[in-house]
């Protein structure tokens, strides 16, 4: 029993870094650093810096992935992550959370 949850756990991970790769590291890096031309230009932030990570909570995260970002003036700055479940949007908010060092 728990060796197949242990499996089910692993496989979650595997996804959200393969989810991460899909939707995300072309702008924040898959190293998360942010340090990609498209990264660069839209000034994202470094995850991998524990005050950048306090900046925001699991909910905003989760909120940021599921509907996009968009600035002040209603611009956006990150689409949504088309296509993923609630439970897929937790687990990379959780890869996420991996990054700081």
């Amino acid at each position: 029993m728990a060796l197949g949850f242990a499996a089910a756990l692993s496989a979650s991970a595997a996804d959200a870094k393969e989810n991460w790769e899909k939707h995300c590291a072309k702008c924040h890096g898959a190293d998360g650093k942010g340090q990609t031309k498209m990264g660069q230009k839209l000034g994202v932030k470094d995850y991998t810096d524990p005050k950048v990570q306090e900046g925001f909570t699991d909910e905003q995260a989760f909120k940021a992935i599921k509907e996009g970002l968009k600035d002040k003036e209603g611009k956006t700055l990150m689409k949504a992550a088309e296509g993923l479940s609630d439970d897929e949007i937790k687990a990379l908010v959780k890869f996420v959370r991996e990054f700081k060092k």
